[in-house]
């Protein structure tokens, strides 16, 4: 079994990485456009740490209401393909969280959720952003799925690429409490169907789909 750099084990997969997520600040407005996102919310490219290159750039903010995300794609030549149906298989961004971060569990809590965002495939003609939930593979017990039009989410798309930013509301997310709770699993794969993937921590074969002890642990920065 190999990675794409052909180790047998990815470099990543040696650590247990946590990573600080800030608090936002300033109101907050979902309108996909990146340009306050400075770079304390951008999550750090541990892709290099196996030699991958990078396909986009994926930020990430705590806020009382919920967590903001963020990512950027540029370099693209072929269309977006993005199916609300088939969000596996389409290019979105996927997220899974764990709001007790239980990192020696190898199957989901009700505290785990996965989530996938997509710059397109909602609305009039499949051409709006459109976010939801998806049960986790293997979960001990089933955390409650996001209702349809609940996670804020917009985009921008361009003809080389596109930006794409998301509010997942507190009340959506499974034992969301940021004072109680500052230590969360969080995981996250930016995949393209024509330039590849860029897990945060390990890839497909290692199981993060359904392992939460793949995830890294993000902490939830009290300071501005």
């Amino acid at each position: 079994m190999t990675d794409s750099a052909g180790a047998l084990v990815p470099n990543r997969f040696l650590f247990r990485f946590e990573l600080p997520i800030h608090r936002w600040t300033g109101a907050v407005k979902i309108d996909g456009k990146l340009g306050k996102w400075d770079n304390r919310y951008r999550l750090p490219a541990l892709h290099r740490l196996d030699d991958q290159p990078a396909i986009g750039e994926v930020f990430a903010a705590w806020h009382a209401d919920g967590l903001l995300v963020a990512a950027r794609v540029t370099g693209k030549r072929q269309p977006l393909k993005c199916d609300s149906l088939a969000f596996r298989q389409s290019d979105h961004l996927r997220l899974m969280t764990d709001m007790r971060d239980a990192r020696d569990i190898r199957r989901a809590t009700k505290f785990c959720q996965q989530f996938w965002l997509m710059q397109a495939g909602g609305g009039p003609g499949n051409k709006q952003p459109i976010a939801g939930g998806a049960h986790i593979a293997r979960a001990k017990d089933d955390a409650p799925l996001a209702k349809p039009g609940e996670i804020m989410i917009a985009a921008e798309i361009g003809s080389k690429g596109y930006s794409l930013e998301a509010m997942i509301p507190a009340a959506t997310l499974a034992g969301y409490d940021a004072s109680e709770n500052a230590r969360i699993g969080f995981f996250y794969t930016l995949e393209d169907r024509e330039l590849g993937k860029q897990p945060l921590t390990v890839g497909d074969e290692l199981n993060w789909w359904c392992d939460p002890s793949t995830w890294a642990t993000g902490v939830l920065s009290l300071g501005s």
